[in-house]
């Protein structure tokens, strides 16, 4: 089992830049976003200095014994209803097994636990099955199906959207920490 000391996120710095964008611009990742072309390194960069200057937008690097091996980010935040969408990708491959759930426990905890969430919102192609499994998995519902709503490919695809909240991840947060880290 894994250590939990070994997995953390931190916030996304220009020095990781370069390594994200080959990450968003490989053809495993691209495949499942909305945006899907080749971003360039003006494109990133603005992307970031944006990112940096938003009140909308947090993007954490996830790091398996200090690499960087993936990113967790939250958008569209919304203070007043306290709720926000989150997005991930393991941008490395030849991971150990379940570092994809970790990815995804720290992102949940960060989210409802440091920024204080009371709902956090998902979205995935009704085509990305294992997006929508991995979101059940954690304890999200599905919310509803945004049909025939981004054009991908010359064809409209649906979204699915999944939710969870605070109170539901707080109940199941300490089965999962069981199950993903080694005791003491």
């Amino acid at each position: 089992m894994p250590n939990r000391q070994d997995y953390r996120l931190r916030p996304l710095e220009e020095a990781d830049l370069g390594k994200v964008l080959e990450w968003r611009n490989s053809e495993r990742i691209r495949a499942n976003m909305y945006s899907d072309h080749i971003i360039t390194v003006e494109e990133h960069r603005a992307w970031f200095e944006r990112n940096k200057q938003s009140e909308d937008a947090v993007s954490m690097i996830f790091e398996f014994k200090e690499k960087p091996v993936g990113l967790v980010y939250f958008t569209n935040i919304d203070k007043i209803c306290n709720r926000c969408l989150w997005g991930f990708y393991l941008g490395e491959e030849d991971l150990p097994p379940g570092t994809g759930a970790i990815m995804g426990f720290l992102g949940l905890e960060y989210a409802f636990e440091k920024l204080g969430f009371r709902k956090l919102c998902g979205e995935a192609f009704a085509f990305n099955i294992s997006s929508t499994k991995f979101h059940k998995k954690l304890g999200f519902i599905e919310e509803g199906c945004l049909a025939k709503h981004v054009l991908k490919n010359n064809v409209y695809e649906d979204i699915i959207l999944m939710a969870m909240f605070k109170e539901d991840w707080l109940k199941v947060k300490p089965k999962y920490e069981k199950l993903l880290f080694k005791r003491g």
